[in-house]
């Protein structure tokens, strides 16, 4: 059927660079061998394609047919078809063999296969010569830094990180339990969605609802215990107006379980998932609840969640999206750091995890509801920074709190300063 499809497309564009340019020759045009030659030799004797109705006229019982494939799709396909039939009788014969002469089906298989090789093409990007592509990617960035970056919601974050790169960017949140990892991934993710974009969000342990309330306060600063009790200070006309307008807004925010992947979720599922909704942004609370697809009997935690982590940046590089993935710190490496702070190495069950992430971030609670993010790693820019942030977790407000170690401007520190100072009279001492 391939055969026929390229046919039919070279017929319909009047383009011939599908042959040209993949080298293809009568021998993968099994059983349209006379067509693929009258269309070679009419374009080497004329310098075109012949149009559909010379070449019907030639072959009058074929019957073309439309084809939307790529040519990408229909080369491989072509040559993997290609591979199979040739390879097909050299097995029969092997077998055939095996039944009176083991030693000379071993001969014959090797010389055999000496004729089968992978038939796929191999790709790269020769940066030389497209050099002017990187020129015109750099005008871009530079113009227009809403097309290539998010916004992470930490205005003072994105100071020191450049915000979210929109593709080929896999950022890591990491702490111990109960610190605020999975707070600060969904604020991450409520302000993409409040920029104008789909947004999808996998939580394993955690229901939609229960999501959607935790958005409700991030977004709009009810009281997350009220939602969740169903009382206290939630202002039952005002909740239910807020939900009307929010009804209505064409942005998507996505909320996914396992459930919803069947029980498995995979990198392959997560891909259908973002092409499924059209997915801007992916944050999953939670790697280890990841399934490995290259998995094999004998890989440990570190090589399934190395494996895990290399295709989530493939899926973010494939479908130019960022994905934000949270991951837990060992304990035992926690305690052994410096007022606790996790470092690179403290990620649970593998090293793998920050070798492949392009940013990766630590969280950690300090007195009197502090957060701290730390910085660990950033494939273009400095690491070691630390923010401090004022966390109501009630109200899902962070506040920045500055110190001497930002790299701010000194009267924007004070005028911070005087800010939090006048808000939260009680927590001086954490400056």
């Amino acid at each position: 059927m391939v055969s026929l499809q390229i046919i039919s497309k070279v017929l319909s564009t009047g383009n011939n660079s599908i042959i040209e340019d993949n080298l293809l020759t009568e021998d993968y045009f099994e059983g349209y061998r006379d067509e693929f030659n009258f269309i070679e030799n009419h374009y080497k004797q004329y310098g075109n394609v012949p149009d559909k109705a010379t070449f019907l006229s030639n072959f009058p019982n074929i019957e073309l047919v439309e084809v939307a494939e790529s040519d990408k799709y229909l080369v491989d396909t072509l040559k993997e078809e290609y591979l199979y039939y040739r390879s097909v009788p050299i097995v029969q014969k092997i077998a055939q063999l095996l039944k009176t002469d083991a030693n000379a089906a071993a001969e014959y298989m090797i010389n055999a296969t000496k004729t089968l090789s992978p038939n796929y093409d191999l790709g790269g990007v020769n940066i030389i010569s497209q050099a002017s592509l990187r020129y015109e990617e750099f005008l871009s960035r530079k113009d227009n830094q809403d097309s290539w970056y998010f916004t992470s919601g930490f205005e003072e974050l994105d100071d020191l990180i450049h915000g979210i790169q929109r593709g080929e960017e896999l950022v890591v949140l990491f702490a111990r339990v109960n610190q605020g990892k999975s707070w600060v991934s969904e604020k991450i993710a409520t302000h993409i969605w409040q920029l104008g974009f789909n947004v999808g969000y996998i939580s394993p342990e955690m229901s939609a609802s229960s999501i959607g309330y935790r958005f409700d306060t991030l977004y709009h600063n009810y009281s997350n215990r009220g939602l969740m009790w169903g009382k206290g200070e939630i202002d039952e006309e005002n909740y239910k107006q807020y939900i009307d307008e929010l009804s209505h807004n064409p942005h998507k925010f996505i909320v996914a379980t396992p459930l919803d992947f069947n029980k498995k979720i995979t990198v392959s599922k997560i891909k259908k998932w973002v092409e499924q909704y059209k997915l801007d942004f992916i944050a999953i609370d939670g790697i280890k609840y990841l399934t490995d697809e290259r998995y094999k009997r004998g890989d440990n935690t570190t090589t399934t969640l190395t494996n895990i982590s290399e295709d989530l940046m493939s899926l973010s590089m494939e479908l130019k999206i960022p994905v934000l993935v949270v991951v837990q710190a060992n304990r035992q490496g926690v305690s052994d750091q410096p007022n606790g702070t996790p470092e690179l190495e403290t990620i649970r069950d593998s090293d793998g995890i920050s070798h492949n992430a392009s940013k990766v971030l630590s969280i950690r609670q300090l007195v009197d509801n502090v957060l701290e993010i730390g910085i660990k790693k950033q494939r273009f820019g400095p690491v070691g920074g630390k923010l401090k942030y004022i966390w109501d977790i009630d109200k899902g407000e962070f506040t920045w709190i500055p110190s001497e170690d930002d790299a701010t401007p000194r009267e924007v520190k004070v005028e911070a300063i005087d800010r939090v100072r006048k808000t939260y009279a009680d927590k001086t001492d954490v400056f």
